[in-house]
């Protein structure tokens, strides 16, 4: 009898290099034009995205059998007196999802916003009907602070709460 073997691809999640850059815009851009989860309208180009991804304090990907399958932003939230807050946002291909990966991404992204001097770790803006996410930060211990009535404007033109959450990064 012949065993069969079963090859399982390991996720890694490291800092971003120029090579990425091609798949971690598809990703995002799939994201914008989907138009259910990013405050962005328009797509980038790779330029503007290269330009956009080395303005960030850190970005994380998920590289699975040499292909960028997820990765994250990471940057203050503002400035001056409030620049130990830090912000973020995730995107994970998909084709990719239900792997894991958006825990794996954010949970790196908590690490390194520690590492970058960061004390709190703030969303914005979380659509109210993005389940999924709102389940994978609470269950990370983030507390929602509140909702914004009609804070984000969906494709077919209605409009959807926001959630704002946050999480100490020192505890």
């Amino acid at each position: 009898m012949k065993m069969e073997r079963k090859v399982v691809e390991v996720i890694e999640i490291r800092a971003y290099c120029r090579e990425d850059v091609p798949e971690m815009t598809a990703i995002w851009n799939s994201v914008v034009e989907d138009g259910i989860a990013f405050p962005q309208d328009t797509t980038l180009d790779e330029k503007e995205a290269a330009e956009f991804f080395s303005l960030q304090t850190h970005c994380g990907v998920a590289v699975e059998g040499g292909h960028v399958l997820g990765l994250y932003i990471l940057h203050p939230n503002n400035v001056g007196r409030c620049g130990h807050i830090a912000n973020a946002s995730y995107a994970v291909a998909r084709d990719a999802r239900g792997k894991g990966m958006g825990r794996m991404l954010v949970e790196d992204s908590m690490a390194q916003g520690r590492a970058s001097g960061f004390r709190i770790l703030q969303f914005n803006a979380v659509v109210a009907t993005n389940m999924g996410a709102r389940h994978l930060y609470e269950s990370l211990g983030f507390v929602q602070l509140g909702t914004v009535p009609g804070g984000f404007r969906m494709p077919d033109g209605t409009y959807a709460d926001i959630c704002l959450y946050y999480h100490d990064l020192e505890s």
